[in-house]
């Protein structure tokens, strides 16, 4: 079974600072097509920007492959603009993309950071997405 997720910037950054740790297995899923990132333009800037700063001992390399395989597998999502408030406004981009494809079918938003989105049971953190992807099934939590 695939499973349609946005991949929020903290989970990227997690899985390449740790590669064991359980962000890394989602990235690992997304890789092995099991995750289908969802994605648009404003998205890929901000996983190129934030990837790339001085503060992370990520090689060019390492950035590049990650980008290039979430274009590669993924599916750039076109959406129209929403008028919603989050904590960060930077995030709404990564709620409008799951909203977006949640027209069509199930999506998730995979974050590590759910207290900056609304209490939805599609918005999960990493340890979530990868018991949905264990259990075979579209498992809602309760929020």
């Amino acid at each position: 079974m695939r499973y349609y997720a946005v991949l929020d910037t903290n989970v990227l950054v997690s899985a390449l600072l740790a590669r064991k740790s359980v962000p890394a297995r989602v990235l690992d899923e997304a890789i092995a097509g099991r995750i289908v990132p969802l994605y648009d333009d404003e998205i890929l800037a901000e996983y190129e920007d934030v990837l790339r700063r001085d503060k992370f001992p990520f090689q060019e390399q390492e950035v590049r492959a990650v980008i290039e395989t979430i274009c590669k597998r993924g599916v750039c999502v076109e959406t129209e603009q929403m008028d919603v408030i989050l904590p960060d406004p930077d995030d709404v981009v990564f709620y409008a993309v799951v909203m977006e494809k949640r027209k069509e079918g199930e999506a998730y938003l995979v974050t590590g950071n759910q207290k900056h989105f609304p209490r939805e049971p599609f918005i999960v953190t990493p340890k979530e997405m990868v018991e949905i992807i264990e259990s075979g099934a579209e498992k809602q939590y309760e929020r």
